[in-house]
């Protein structure tokens, strides 16, 4: 195991996360994510962020005086295994609380077992609003789609001076279809136009057809609320079909493969993310330091959000004092400006996260700071 970074050692002993491993046995955590599949880009930095989290929770002596035990089921990225993952964590590991999805549709999926199960679920990164209006089990770390939303129109119109936006909807994704409702709403509040509003299913590969009927439209700019992959296609395409307006995404577009797969087609776009590894505070500077040594990479936003989500519950966990489930939802509602990662973390009435975004862009094929967007 690498080395604990002296300054997020001290940071478990302020918030109490360090304490002496006392007593046999482990607090069970169950995890659930896109391993495998389409959208495995994400599950797995969203991974890799939450074990880095455990094994430094562990390191400075895990919480009331155990070591948390993470066990990890993959959803492949398919319908249908989330909501299997989420039933044998609970019935066969005994979990006492959850991580997971990245993709809005799985936790969707997974959110209403562990409502009824009543074990808490954390999300790290699901932003669609109807995740936590499941139920009074269910939390997430990220902030939310009618955030997220406004804050790219405000973008589009006072960063790009966008007047005319075309949108490319995955009509298949309840977060791509939630995000550019609530964009479109912002953007014509604002005095913009939606000139046209394009539609495809996750999984395409081909978007000439839409792209042609944008490039007729006279628009400023275009807006894919949707997942890197086809995101990254449908660049590729537009550019090929000589359309050289901006093009911008949201956070599921953050992934190394966005940039492998657009390739030099893909720089000068823009997106919204969590953080930025750039940031110079201390906080976000050892965490980077930390995840480079372990994984030879820079940490994207999935990473820190899953890293985020561990310490999170961790904390929740020691102000409970107890690994009563019900008892840890608790302490989960009571969470305020906890110092996380991606920023101070409010956990609001709906249980969802009140928390700054950043704007990126693609320079040089990696991703570089733009802005800041504050509540």
């Amino acid at each position: 195991m690498h080395s604990l970074p002296r300054r997020l050692v001290a940071l478990f002993i302020t918030l109490g996360l360090a304490s002496m491993l006392t007593a046999q046995g482990t607090i069970k955590i169950g995890q659930f994510a896109s391993l495998t599949g389409k959208e495995a880009s994400l599950g797995q930095s969203s991974h890799k962020g939450t074990t880095l989290a455990v094994e430094h929770i562990n390191a400075a002596g895990g919480v009331l005086g155990l070591r948390l035990e993470l066990i990890t089921e993959d959803t492949q990225s398919k319908a249908g295994e989330s909501g299997t993952a989420v039933r044998k964590l609970i019935s066969r590991d005994k979990v006492v609380a959850l991580l997971g999805e990245v993709a809005s549709s799985r936790s969707l999926e997974a959110a209403p077992i562990a409502q009824r199960s009543r074990i808490p679920m954390v999300s790290p990164a699901s932003t669609n609003p109807q995740v936590t209006e499941t139920g009074d089990y269910i939390f997430r770390t990220c902030f939310i789609d009618p955030f997220q939303g406004p804050v790219m129109a405000k973008f589009a119109k006072d960063t790009l001076k966008a007047k005319r936006i075309a949108l490319l909807v995955s009509n298949s994704s309840a977060y791509s279809v939630g995000l550019a409702k609530f964009f479109k709403e912002a953007f014509l509040a604002g005095g913009g136009e939606i000139v046209a509003e394009l539609k495809y299913s996750e999984g395409d590969k081909d978007f000439k057809a839409q792209l042609t009927n944008i490039r007729a439209a006279n628009v400023d700019a275009i807006f894919n609320p949707g997942y890197y992959n086809e995101g990254a296609l449908l660049v590729k395409q537009a550019r090929d079909l000589g359309i050289t307006l901006p093009i911008f995404g949201a956070d599921s577009w953050e992934a190394q493969a966005l940039i492998d797969l657009g390739g030099k087609a893909i720089e000068g776009a823009f997106l919204c993310s969590h953080y930025s590894p750039q940031d110079p505070s201390p906080r976000v500077q050892d965490f980077v330091e930390a995840y480079k040594a372990k994984h030879n990479a820079t940490p994207d936003s999935n990473a820190s959000l899953g890293y985020d989500s561990v310490l999170v519950l961790a904390d929740a966990i020691r102000r409970a004092g107890s690994a009563d489930p019900t008892k840890i939802r608790d302490a989960l509602a009571a969470t305020k400006d906890f110092p996380a990662v991606t920023g101070n973390i409010t956990i609001d009435a709906q249980r969802n996260a009140s928390k700054s975004a950043v704007i990126v862009t693609v320079k040089d094929g990696a991703f570089q700071y733009v802005q800041t967007i504050a509540p």
